[in-house]
């Protein structure tokens, strides 16, 4: 298998276990073109997959998840990031960043980041920029960096 292609298992385990743990709370998992095309189809506690919208450079972009909650009055964007080896994600992480600050359009996302691989000191910057705020968009905005586990441990509070 390619790095590339070991990249992209790893990366999928990391988003199954988003999905187990989200379904297991009864959400249901839809794609977002589906649930688009034909909302009255759906329940109103949903795991959007392949969620869209365009990115700071102005392209069609797309997050992993857009978790829609009438029950417990959320709307979370969930981006996915795994990282085992060397490689390149880390750096992708101020653009990352920058597009949750000022391309989502959802105040509350999420990025769930594991695998342990990153350059010394870019988790910890993606960590404290979204601490800290540093960003100049209009629309206050909650970003949260987890780990798998710590995602795992915010679902099971979140939706006792």
């Amino acid at each position: 298998m390619t790095q590339g292609g070991y990249a992209n298992s790893s990366g999928g385990a990391l988003e199954k276990a988003v999905i187990g743990a989200l379904t297991s709370k009864g959400f249901q998992l839809v794609s977002f073109g589906n649930w688009q095309a034909h909302p009255e189809r759906y329940a109103e506690e949903l795991l959007l997959r392949n969620a869209p919208y365009q990115t700071i450079y102005r392209h069609p972009g797309h997050t992993e998840f857009l978790l829609v909650s009438r029950k417990h009055a959320m709307r979370i964007r969930i981006e996915c990031k795994w990282q085992q080896t060397a490689g390149s994600v880390d750096e992708k992480f101020p653009y990352l960043y920058l597009n949750a600050v000022e391309a989502m359009p959802e105040n509350d996302i999420i990025i769930v980041v594991d695998g342990g691989g990153y350059k010394k000191g870019a988790l910890d910057w993606l960590k404290d920029a979204a601490r800290e705020k540093r960003y100049m968009g209009e629309a206050e905005k909650t970003i949260r960096v987890m780990s798998l586990a710590e995602f795992l441990t915010w679902a099971n509070t979140a939706f006792r």
